[in-house]
């Protein structure tokens, strides 16, 4: 994947500078949902690079309730955003709830947060709702200064968006999963090339395929 462009690497960089030290000082003064939703929304617009006035809805309406952030782009809903008040944890009922809301609306993608704790999810729609953490950002823990953190903060703001930068991490980071690592290990190519080099350090040796796949397990 392509690396951020320096331009907004530079907006990323100083976006962290001044939000860590908002963050550290909403959480050590308990702010309420209503005042982390509004450094939310800040750091959205003047970090993430979205359009405040433009690109950036308040209190959306989803079949009769509101979820408290949407981000549209070309007239059309991007992603979800429900955050909670900074001193709260993100618990198992609050995940369901922003995916609830991203399933009702038809939205593939929503972010969790309490502004410190940034968790974004992939929503798939079929016979059952499934979801998936894609990323994890935790705020005062990232540096402004290293290159790993900067584009792993790309992959939410405007211009990684509309690049798709966030749909192709997903893409990699399924092709680099467990499950998917292990069926590669054990396909009839990868368990051939280890009978023949067992054949060479052993040739009085028989290996069945079936043999070799009990002990990769």
């Amino acid at each position: 994947m392509a690396s951020t462009p320096n331009r907004v690497a530079d907006r990323l960089s100083a976006g962290l500078k001044r939000f860590q030290p908002v963050i550290a000082s909403a959480k050590a003064r308990d702010v309420n949902e209503s005042d982390t939703v509004m450094i939310v929304t800040d750091m959205l617009s003047e970090m993430f690079g979205y359009d405040k006035y433009a690109e950036i809805t308040s209190e959306y309406v989803v079949r009769g309730t509101f979820v408290d952030l949407a981000i549209k782009l070309d007239n059309h809903v991007q992603f979800l955003v429900e955050a909670k008040a900074i001193g709260l944890e993100l618990k198992e009922s609050y995940t369901k709830q922003a995916i609830d809301y991203a399933a009702n609306l038809g939205v593939e993608w929503v972010i969790l947060t309490n502004g410190e704790l940034w968790r974004v999810y992939r929503v798939t729609l079929g016979k059952a709702i499934e979801q998936e953490q894609v990323i994890e950002l935790s705020i005062p823990q990232l540096s402004h200064k290293r290159k790993e953190d900067i584009d792993l903060l790309y992959h939410l703001s405007r211009e990684g968006w509309l690049k798709s930068s966030l749909g192709d991490f997903h893409t990699q980071k399924q092709a680099l999963g467990r499950h998917v690592i292990a069926a590669l290990i054990l396909s009839d190519s990868v368990v051939d090339v280890i009978r023949r080099e067992l054949r060479r350090l052993a040739p009085d040796t028989k290996v069945e395929s079936e043999r070799i796949r009990d002990v990769l397990l």
